[in-house]
Formats: structure tokens, C-alpha cells, sequence
């Protein structure tokens, strides 16, 4: 049996227990993604397909279970053209990714055309664009999506201007502020539209400390971790780690960086 088998039928009875979403098979993926069983993750959002093949909550889960499968298995730094090349599962991956990226987006643009101004449609769609720009410019290492950009920050934008308490969207729009700040060099940022340090900083911290939903509250709270983490803010990024922890205690990406910091924490 094969690891990502041997966890699912672990998870099923897991994520149901808790009874954190009307839809289990949508709480079951989200479960195995939060624990970084992203392989599982994105094994269950294709059942879902069968029962609702127009969720767009599954369909952006899927692709960033895929999006974080593929970061797993191409290198940070160095000749990532060459690293896909020789990868024996990232031409199946990034297929599959880009697959369900444009039937979410189609999807997401033709319930706009129906419903303008949904927010669903408009947080999805922008979702879905910023996966891919975050695959083109992080493992892919390629300087291409800038339509999906825009559209990701208008998209955005017109979701928090409706609904400024819309965490996922807090979220999301928050890393568009941070990378374009350090992530782009000057003239870039200013063609890009701008971006703030500061204030996704700021940001991320409240939506973290927000009311939502257990998997949106997650999604902010390891969203803050790692920015803690890149900004070297190690004290704040191992306490929110040590709560993630408890309620993911699958997750071998917590563990391996409480193994490594709480003890240097406390010499």
C-alpha cells in the first residue's frame, strides 16, 4: 500500500469526526491538505468531480494541492528548467494543474457573466489566477501570468471592497502585497501596481485573529507562519507553529520546523 492510500482511510474518519464543513469529501481533502498530504488532498477533490463537478472550492484545493506537490519537488534555487525536466512526476503534475486551473477559471468568469459582482465567483477566480502566477514565478521559475495577476488583483480587490471581513480574501490579497514588495525589483513593483510589506504584515495578522470557518482560520494562521518564517521572526512563527501543530498533527513540514527551532529557542 502505498503512503498516500495508507492515509486516507485515516482521514475519512478523521475529518468527518469533526464535522466542519456540510460537504465530507470537501472536508476530508482539506484535512489531508492541512496535514501536507497534499498527494491525498488533491486524490480526493477528483471524487468530488462525480457529485459536484462545478465546485470551485474543489477545484482551487485541487490546484493547490498540485501547486504544493510540485514546490515539493523542484528545487528552490539552481536550474529549475533543467530539475521539471528530469522530474518523473512534474509533466503529469503541472498538466493536471493547468487542466483544472482554466476549468476553474472558465467556470468562475461564466458565473460572473450570469451573477456580476459574486463574491465566490470573484474570490475563486482571483484564487485560482494567483495559484498559477505563484507556480510560474516560485518553482517553474518563469516570468509569465501577468494577465493572471491583474485579473488575481482586480478580482481581489472587488471582494474586499463588497466584503472587506472576507478573510481568504485578506489572505490572498495580502501575498500579492508582500511578494511584489520583496519578491520585484523597483521598476517592477511600480508597473505591478505596488505592493507593501507592512501592510500584509498587518494583514495576515488580522485575518489570522479573525472569526471564520476552522479550514479558513488554518489557511490564515499558516499563511502568518510563513511570512514569520521569511521575515525571521522565529519567537511568533514557533507559537503559531505549536497551535497549528495541535490541530495538524500529521503535518511533517511542523514537526521538522519545531524539531529544528524550539530548542534553539530555549538554549
Amino acid at each position: 500500500m502505498t503512503p498516500m492510500l495508507a492515509i486516507l482511510p485515516v482521514v475519512l474518519i478523521v475529518g468527518a469526526s469533526l464535522g466542519l464543513s456540510p460537504n465530507r469529501q470537501l472536508s476530508d481533502a482539506q484535512w489531508c491538505f492541512f496535514n501536507a498530504h497534499y498527494e491525498a488532498a488533491a486524490t480526493l477533490t477528483v471524487e468530488l468531480r462525480a457529485s459536484d463537478p462545478e465546485s470551485l472550492a474543489a477545484i482551487e484545493l485541487r490546484t493547490s494541492a498540485l501547486l504544493f506537490q510540485l514546490k515539493a519537488a523542484l528545487p528552490e534555487h539552481g536550474d529549475k528548467e533543467k530539475a521539471f525536466k528530469q522530474c518523473d512526476t512534474c509533466a503529469e503534475l503541472l498538466t493536471a494543474f493547468l487542466s483544472d486551473t482554466a476549468r476553474g477559471q472558465a467556470l468562475a468568469r461564466e458565473r460572473l457573466q450570469s451573477v456580476p459582482g459574486d463574491d465566490a465567483a470573484l474570490f475563486f477566480l482571483g484564487k485560482l489566477d494567483l495559484n498559477y502566477v505563484w507556480l510560474q514565478l516560485g518553482p517553474l521559475g518563469r516570468k509569465t501570468g501577468w494577465d493572471e495577476y491583474w485579473e488575481a488583483r482586480r478580482s481581489l480587490d472587488a471582494v474586499l471592497a463588497q466584503n472587506p471581513a472576507h478573510v481568504r480574501a485578506r489572505v490572498a490579497r495580502a501575498w500579492i502585497d508582500y511578494v511584489v514588495d520583496t519578491k520585484m525589483p523597483w521598476g517592477t513593483r511600480w508597473v505591478l501596481g505596488g505592493g507593501s510589506k507592512k501592510r500584509a504584515l498587518a494583514s495576515m495578522k488580522a485575518a489570522a485573529a479573525a472569526e471564520a470557518d476552522f479550514f479558513v482560520h488554518a489557511e490564515a494562521r499558516f499563511a502568518l507562519w510563513d511570512l514569520c518564517v521569511r521575515e525571521r521572526n522565529l519567537e511568533t512563527a514557533i507559537t503559531i507553529a505549536r497551535g497549528l501543530a495541535r490541530d495538524f498533527p500529521e503535518n511533517d513540514e511542523l514537526t521538522k520546523f519545531l524539531d529544528k527551532h524550539e530548542a534553539a529557542s530555549h538554549p
